[in-house]
């Protein structure tokens, strides 16, 4: 039902559950890492499978329109990260993204060798910087204070900061324009990483003059699981940005076959191999729901939410510890709770329809996605939960074997 916000001055039009395939029975609060089947994205798969490459054939890339679908998908990416429009490129994954960005930025400062993060960071944005720098060889090194000392760190020495604005693990959320401000004030180039932001959180990637950012798809976005990563580069400083991953895609003109790179003289030049068509319509699909929503009213529908979700366990589930912000301006669209027992007692809520995640070492994570939640929803998971911590279901043996995927 719609609603009108006089102080916002917009329409409420979340939730949205009828443009999403929700599994009956299921409180699905794990979209912070896998989003919800919007439920015309099969269809749209079924049409590019049967009739533009099952009809079309190879005629599909210029018939359906395959070879602009990256540039077509990355301005709607665009719109909700607070991008102009050309500023996006789309696929690969965020690991690549985040190599190609980070390898652009340290040669845009070449007398410099340090690469600041921070240690909550998520790992494989360290590990692609751990693997740049051992392949490079020229003494780069790798720093990573507490997220709380980030500015403080930021000094002259410094090439490169690159962050994440949400944490994965608690949620705690980083001030970009600050931070962005400081690095430029220490001549260092900033990278974001919008993984647990895109779709969770109004962006203003533009405002914050940041000259890079980065992130996936199949989060808040809904695109799927593997849904193509994308990057955003400062308009501005795009034609000096030099690929490290010269692929052909990211080519002026693909098929003019010439034996030399030549880079596209926009963020398509951060494109590398073929597009995954079948995984960016889908995606496009998914962004669909998008449509008409303002991202204003989605943030203050997921404090909403998490804030009552908080009060409910806390009331509920007195063995649990809060693990994000108190203030729901300093975290996220997520929520994590720590305790001892948190992997089996994740299984044993997931088991019962309420399906969250475990991160390591102690932490159950819940993410909040006003597209497909409600308070009914956020009420009656905080129900199952006091169920399965207050009378120690948990303990079940068989809530206790690790899954390969957790």
């Amino acid at each position: 039902m719609q609603q009108v916000d006089e102080k916002a001055g917009y329409i409420m039009t979340l939730p949205r559950k009828d443009l999403f395939d929700l599994p009956e029975g299921v409180i699905y609060l794990d979209g912070n890492s896998l989003g919800v089947l919007p439920r015309h994205a099969a269809a749209r798969a079924q049409q590019v499978i049967t009739q533009e490459w099952g009809v079309q054939l190879i005629r599909a890339w210029n018939s359906a329109g395959w070879m602009d679908l990256p540039r077509q998908v990355g301005n709607r990416i665009a719109r909700l990260i607070g991008a102009p429009e050309g500023s996006v490129a789309t696929g690969d994954t965020l690991s690549i993204k985040v190599y190609q960005a980070l390898a652009a930025a340290l040669k845009m400062r070449p007398g410099r060798r340090i690469i600041l993060s921070d240690r909550g960071n998520f790992p494989s944005d360290l590990y692609m910087a751990q693997g740049l720098i051992g392949t490079l060889d020229k003494g780069y090194s790798l720093r990573t204070p507490p997220p709380e000392s980030v500015v403080k760190a930021i000094t002259e020495d410094v090439a490169v900061v690159m962050l994440t604005e949400v944490d994965y693990r608690s949620g705690r959320r980083h001030d970009m324009k600050a931070i962005t401000d400081a690095a430029h004030a220490a001549g260092a180039v900033m990278i974001w990483d919008l993984a647990h932001s895109a779709g969770a959180v109004p962006l203003d990637v533009a405002g914050s003059n940041a000259e890079f950012a980065v992130g996936c798809s199949y989060k808040y976005l809904n695109g799927g699981p593997g849904a193509p990563a994308f990057i955003y580069a400062r308009p501005d400083i795009v034609e000096s940005v030099e690929p490290a991953l010269a692929g052909w895609l990211g080519h002026d003109a693909p098929f003019a076959m010439e034996p030399g790179y030549r880079p596209a003289m926009s963020a398509e030049r951060l494109r590398v191999g073929t597009p995954p068509i079948l995984q960016l319509a889908v995606l496009d699909a998914a962004l669909d729901v998008w449509e008409g929503v303002d991202m204003h009213e989605v943030r203050a529908a997921s404090i909403a939410l998490s804030e009552r979700f908080i009060a409910e366990v806390e009331r509920r589930c007195p063995e649990l510890t809060l693990a994000s912000p108190r203030d729901p301006g300093q975290r996220g669209s997520q929520v994590s709770f720590a305790f001892n027992e948190s992997y089996a007692a994740m299984q044993a809520l997931i088991e019962r329809g309420v399906i969250g995640d475990f991160r390591a070492p102690d932490l159950m994570r819940f993410g909040f996605t006003p597209l497909y939640l409600d308070d009914a929803d956020v009420v009656a998971a905080a129900e199952v939960m006091e169920e399965v911590i207050g009378g120690g279901l948990w303990r079940d043996p068989k809530y206790q074997v690790r899954a390969r995927v957790t």
